[in-house]
Order: C-alpha cells, then structure tokens, then sequence
C-alpha cells in the first residue's frame, strides 16, 4: 500500500514541512540576506545573546523562506522558538508568550524568539500589544508578511525593528530545493527517479515559490507510486511529466522561461493587444500567468504597449498599465491577475497610434545627425550673470500674458523651423489634438 512507504505524504507531516532548513546554510536563495555580519546571520550566530539582537520583518512573496528563516534562527542560536499566526492568535496569546518570554529569561537567562506570520492580519492594537516586549527585548520579534508593511504594520513597531525584503527564488534556487527532497532522508529519501523535463514543469510551476514546488513533487510522487509508469530498471518509481500534470490537476505548459517559447508568447501578445483583438491577447496573458512568467515582466510589456501603440489616441491607457503595475506589487499574484486583466482589456479595445513615439525616434534622427542648430537667443537662460549682455532672454515673449495663452513665436532652431516630427493620427483622442495642433502651429509658426 502507498501508505506504507516511506518518503510518502502518507497523511503525516507535508513534505515542504519536512523538507524545512534546519540551519541558515541550508536556506535556498535570500543570498543577499544571508552575506557574513548581516542582521540574519548575526541573530543566528550570538548564542549569547550579548549582541543585543534586533527584531526584524521579513516581507516576500510566499514561498520564498520567511518561516524558514525564523526557524534556523531560532534552531542556530539555540534560543527558544514560539511561533503564532496572526490568522488565529490574539492580544492574550501574545501576552502568553510575553509571560513565559520572561520567565525563560530571567530564570533560565534563555532569550526567546516569536515569529508572527502575517502580521498585516494584526489589527493596530494587536500590534501595539507587541511593543512592550520588543522595546524591552523581552522577546525578539521575527515577524513575516506578504503584504507591503510600510501599509500593513504600524509606525512604532517599524521603527523597532528591522526591515528585510525577501526575493522570489530563482529556477535554480528551485531546483536545489526540488533536488535536495528527492534524496533526502526526511523527503523521498532516494525512492523516486525525477524525470528531467517533469523537474522543468515543477519549477515552472512553482513560480519562485518552493512550498508550490514541494507541494507538486509529493503529489507526483503519490501518484507514482501507485501507477504503472515504467521504472528504472524495475526499482524506482519514475515521476514523469504526465504524472505531475495529473497530481496536480492542470496542464504544464511548455513554457521555458530563457527560450523560444517565452519569446514567441509575448510576440504574440504583444501583436494581438496592437491589433486590438482582446480575446487573443487575454489568451496569451493566461498562458504567461499559468507557465509562472515574473509577473513584473509582464507589467513592463503592458506599460510599454500603452505608450508605443496606443500613446495620444487614449492617454488614460498609460495611466492604467502603470495603475495595473503598481496593484500587481502591492496584492501580488494570483490575485494581481485581476487588475492585469483589466489593464489588457483597455489597451486591446482602445484606440491605436503610434504617432508620439514615431515623433521621437524622428527628432532623435535629426540630433544624432547634426541637424541640432543654436538655441533661439529669446529662449536661452538668462539669470547668470552676463547673459543679459550676450542678448540672451532679450525678445522673449510670455505667453500667458497673452488672451490665447498662444502667440507667435521662434522655439526650434534656425535650421529646423518647418520641420514637423508629429504626425497625429485621426484615432480616438488624438483627433481632437490633431485639430488643436493645426491651430496652434498656424499661431505659432506663423510668417
């Protein structure tokens, strides 16, 4: 029976539970976090407690080894280890844990780590309820969120502690951590063959979440154990593609995040968002969001499309990507997809032109070429002293003093007075600028 092998879920301890770091060395990612002297490795090294260790916030996608952290700290420093959910705990939790932080320290002079998860569950005076002892470092507070804690977590507490952002892992930090459960003792222990191309799909996944990724290897191995996929030589079972895509009820696309596919999906994107079919362009934000595409990636193209393709002819459709952007960073995925959805739609209905970017890369031309001329004498800065005798300033005409607020004027240089860099198209709002500026050219520019 399956639940008589060992490496199996078996209705015990989660592998991503098992498969825990037990010490800062193990921890994969977060290199940056974990350099010699740093405020996580110091907390983990001062056995003593003579270092007068500092409370810190640990804020990250999740997935990314916040528990993990607090708990090779708590295990490399040999302090006592409490850990609460801000989900379920209380103001009398934390007064609990503040009782007892203070018997172990002065009857047994033994320091005591908590770690709060999510914080930003914490109400303000929940969180106050914490200020006592961190300020008096009755306890040393490691305390995790998602959310951006600069919104979520309240001043004084900031101020007392430190902050420390975590990093989405990275595919290879995925693939330690995918490697390491499958030999391990306290993971598969060596029971399993992990296909290579089904490693690639667990990684993709997981999307710089490893808890995803370990999650999705035990339900591979579950189901592999009880299939009839061929073994290796008749030993071991084989956790194949097919196995995985089944465990986990949901196609593993092809998707390599450095390849061709990765290349061919955003093309498509964006071609359809440009050529203002929104089904098409919906379709290829699913399928960048399922195969575990950086989030922010996307984000960068959308905001890009809003000025290079529709620019002038919606100048709301900026706002919006960059609206879209922003959201994304602060709620994070799945939930980003939401306002990423509505960011696409937009710009996929919206009016289309390209006319101010074309403008640009037409002026930038000339510049690169020479054709660049001296600055009018009118329009050159006159507040140095001198400038007044060189005739700078002298002749300027100021145009708000003006009924129109317009009037006729030299701005470009003498080389360049009929030249004309933007062309407005007749799309959506840029048709009403295109009126305008026939009419204010004519002022303008006028002979």
């Amino acid at each position: 029976m399956v639940d008589s092998q060992p490496g199996l879920r078996s209705g015990a301890t989660p592998l991503a539970v098992r498969m825990r770091p037990t010490s800062l060395d193990e921890v994969a990612g977060q290199k940056h976090l974990l350099t010699p002297g740093s405020p996580l490795v110091s907390l983990a090294s001062d056995k003593t407690g003579e270092q007068g260790a500092v409370s810190v916030i640990l804020w990250g996608p999740p997935g990314t080894g916040k528990t993990t952290l607090a708990q090779a700290i708590a295990r490399s420093s040999g302090r006592r280890f409490v850990e609460l959910s801000a989900v379920s705990a209380g103001v009398r939790d934390v007064r609990q844990v503040m009782e007892e932080a203070r018997t172990s320290r002065d009857l047994y002079g033994l320091s005591t780590v908590l770690f709060l998860d999510e914080i930003h569950r914490f109400s303000k005076a929940q969180q106050d309820a914490l200020l006592p002892g961190v300020e008096n470092g009755v306890i040393i507070l490691v305390a995790a969120t998602t959310e951006n804690p600069s919104f979520s977590v309240i001043s004084p507490l900031l101020s007392r502690s430190l902050l420390l952002t975590l990093e989405t892992l990275s595919d290879e930090d995925l693939g330690t951590v995918v490697d390491r459960a499958v030999t391990d003792p306290r993971g598969l222990a060596d029971r399993f063959v992990l296909d290579p191309e089904a490693r690639a799909a667990i990684i993709r996944l997981a999307s710089g979440d490893a808890r995803r990724a370990l999650t999705a290897l035990e339900a591979g191995s579950v189901a592999a154990a009880s299939s009839t996929v061929p073994t290796d030589g008749g030993t071991r079972p084989v956790i194949t593609t097919e196995i995985v895509s089944l465990a986990v009820d949901r196609a593993l696309l092809r998707y390599d995040r450095n390849g061709d596919e990765h290349y061919d999906v955003i093309s498509a994107f964006i071609k359809s968002v440009r050529g203002s079919d929104v089904d098409a362009s919906l379709h290829y934000l699913a399928r960048m969001i399922e195969a575990g595409e950086d989030p922010r990636f996307i984000c960068r193209r959308i905001i890009v499309l809003a000025s290079e393709d529709i620019g002038m002819a919606d100048p709301q459709a900026l706002l919006i990507a960059v609206a879209a952007a922003d959201a994304v960073a602060y709620i994070g995925m799945p939930e980003g997809r939401i306002p990423l959805a509505q960011a696409v739609v937009h710009l996929a209905t919206a009016p289309k032109s390209n006319a101010a970017y074309v403008a640009l890369d037409a002026a930038i031309a000339d510049v690169r070429n020479g054709k660049t001329g001296r600055v009018p004498k009118p329009l050159r800065d006159a507040h140095y002293p001198g400038a007044k005798r060189l005739g700078h300033g002298k002749g300027y005409k100021y145009p708000h003093d003006d009924a129109l607020g317009v009037l006729a004027q030299q701005y470009p240089p003498d080389e360049l007075t009929d030249v004309r860099y933007y062309a407005p198209t007749e799309h959506g709002h840029e048709r009403e600028v295109s009126a305008r500026l026939a009419k204010l050219r004519k002022i303008i520019r006028a002979r």
